[in-house]
């Protein structure tokens, strides 16, 4: 039994498979959910501790996690009537946002922790929810080395490395810089089925050709049956990776490829693509220009 008493926030597609590999682990964890149905179901199943709201679940634990939706959602676990911060902290308590959100959330949360006596961490995490099942998570990491050090076994049961990049924020910008780069890529495969489709040849034929040569990648191999299938079932929701170019271009991001990838996805979203998986770029690019 690992000795260290974890409290957790969000039990998303994300947050629920990562609480599964904490409790496997063997660390004692209790949790909180805004609909408090899907703690209640982690309870039965798993036998954690369920808190009915922030300031409840930092009580007798030493590292408090979040992996919550956006910005909104964490600043209100902290700074809500009945948040993270509304009570006394133990001195020197952990606390770890595994969140996507603005490194300028980052720090203001940071700052806010330091005066409470406690220390904050971003560490969001590359890898959707199959990596989030297997314990094969990328995660990034800002803040003080001796706080990366205290959290490393909580890595270790979550992913399949992590990396500390730098102060507050800099996890934040490492993943914001990712997921730009998945869009753009999610985009350019996208136009080029589209492309070849136009021109007689098909998807499924593009995309062998695709995944059976030198600019085969993970994300292409993932999301090719998704294309051919027409299966759209999310595991990363488009509306998140659009929160997060949009959390980018808030931090200058302004370049060509990634100011086209914004407009595609507000578009995407304007056609009420959000709910369906990212590769629903495809799904949208397909519909306005094949033809």
């Amino acid at each position: 039994m690992n000795q260290l008493k974890i409290g957790w926030a969000g039990l998303g597609n994300m947050g629920t498979p990562m609480v599964k590999n904490l409790v496997k682990a063997g660390f004692n964890v209790k949790v909180y959910n805004r609909t408090a149905a899907k703690a209640t179901e982690l309870q039965e199943k798993l036998g954690v501790q369920v808190a009915t709201c922030p300031k409840h679940l930092v009580e007798d634990v030493d590292i408090v996690i979040t992996m919550l939706t956006d910005d909104v959602a964490l600043k209100e676990v902290y700074e809500g009537p009945e948040g993270i911060l509304s009570v006394t902290l133990p001195i020197d308590m952990l606390a770890i946002d595994m969140s996507t959100v603005s490194p300028d959330t980052t720090r203001q949360l940071a700052t806010l922790c330091e005066a409470a006596g406690i220390w904050y961490m971003d560490a969001p995490v590359s890898g959707s929810v199959k990596p989030a099942e297997e314990a094969q998570l990328v995660i990034m990491a800002g803040g003080r080395p001796e706080d990366f050090e205290r959290a490393k076994p909580i890595f270790n049961a979550l992913g399949k490395a992590a990396y500390l990049l730098g102060e507050n924020g800099a996890g934040n910008y490492a993943k914001l810089a990712i997921n730009t780069f998945l869009g753009i890529t999610l985009q350019g495969l996208s136009e080029a089925v589209v492309f070849a489709k136009n021109n007689g040849v098909s998807p499924e034929q593009i995309l062998t050709l695709i995944n059976g040569g030198p600019i085969a990648s993970v994300i292409s191999n993932t999301k090719s049956r998704n294309i051919i299938n027409h299966d759209f079932t999310p595991a990363f929701p488009l509306s998140l990776l659009a929160k997060d170019i949009r959390l980018a271009k808030g931090q200058g991001m302004d370049t060509p490829m990634g100011n086209a990838l914004f407009i595609t996805l507000q578009e995407a979203l304007a056609k009420g693509l959000g709910a369906a998986d990212m590769i629903a770029i495809y799904q949208y690019l397909e519909h306005e220009y094949a033809v």
